[in-house]
């Protein structure tokens, strides 16, 4: 049924008269009347009595009126809960984000997107790309903070990437140590040096990317944890190879070493969405702020 027509005739019952709808409607009579005839085609009865003075509800009438109010009613129940999501004055953002994201990044244009836009629910889901890719895919999350690395790129036919930095390694030195002084080194200078890593496979960890040809690094601690391996470090044994977006601040008991661009790998960091989809408006608002959040500290 023509919503166009149900507001007509709700216009005329409320008014009492045609003419009088009319007005109010910016119409003609006539294209009154005939609105009027098309919803009585269309219910087969009629729905006003024509009295000296306007219109009455014919019983069919006031059996439809609080229908058609009811239905008119949800329309704008619905535009406006559209609107709503429109201009962020409610809405969900569903972030996923790899851990060192998690340790500043994300965080920072989250805190900044709860401030603009408080109505807003958030979360925010820790875990490594491929599970972040697949909750994007199953429609869990919204929008997720991903890291493309040389073991392969992220399918842009399932994915829309949007880039966010390139990423610097760093070397964690002790502030004691032979190269703390030095802002850029080459991993041939640590050939020496034991590397704290988070296992005890340079294949399985940030190694993987940055080995040259015939460097094989001893690893005598393993450590999970960003923390962990920045206390071994201060503590002497050994040195580590940091992401800087693992890094707020630049600790006291470490010293922070650019790694060579010859030996560095490239890690892209990109927000990713789904491919094909139209982002919901929480997410367009989200990504600006995202990049806004990017410390040049972070970048290559």
């Amino acid at each position: 049924m023509d919503t166009v027509l149900l507001d007509v005739f709700r216009t005329v019952a409320h008014s009492g008269s045609i003419t009088a709808a009319a007005r109010r409607l910016r119409y003609t009579q006539s294209a009154v009347s005939r609105q009027i005839a098309a919803l009585e085609a269309e219910v087969g009865a009629p729905v006003f009595d024509r009295v000296p003075r306007g219109v009455t509800l014919t019983e069919e009438g006031r059996t439809l009126l609080p229908h058609a109010e009811a239905i008119l009613g949800q329309l704008v129940t619905a535009r406006r809960a559209v609107d709503d999501l429109r201009t962020l004055s409610t809405g969900r953002l569903r972030v996923g984000a790899f851990p060192t994201a998690v340790a500043a990044l994300v965080p920072r244009a989250l805190a900044r997107f709860r401030g603009a836009y408080g109505e807003v629910a958030l979360s925010l889901v820790e875990g490594l790309t491929p599970t972040l890719l697949d909750r994007l895919a199953a429609g869990e999350a919204d929008v997720a903070v991903v890291s493309e690395s040389p073991a392969g790129p992220i399918d842009t036919t399932r994915f829309e990437l949007h880039h966010l930095l390139d990423e610097r390694l760093l070397v964690a030195v002790a502030r004691n140590h032979r190269l703390a002084k030095r802002r850029t080194v080459r991993l041939a200078d640590l050939a020496d040096d034991a590397f704290i890593a988070g296992s005890a496979d340079a294949e399985s960890t940030l190694l993987r990317a940055a080995l040259p040809t015939g460097f094989h690094p001893r690893i005598d601690i393993v450590a999970a944890d960003w923390t962990g391996k920045l206390g071994c470090v201060a503590a002497g044994l050994g040195v580590a190879l940091i992401p800087a977006l693992a890094m707020r601040s630049k600790p006291a008991d470490v010293a922070l070493l650019r790694l060579h661009r010859d030996d560095e790998p490239t890690r892209r960091i990109y927000a990713a969405t789904p491919a094909g989809r139209t982002h919901p408006a929480t997410v367009d608002h989200f990504l600006p702020l995202l990049a806004a959040a990017v410390d040049p500290l972070w970048t290559r």
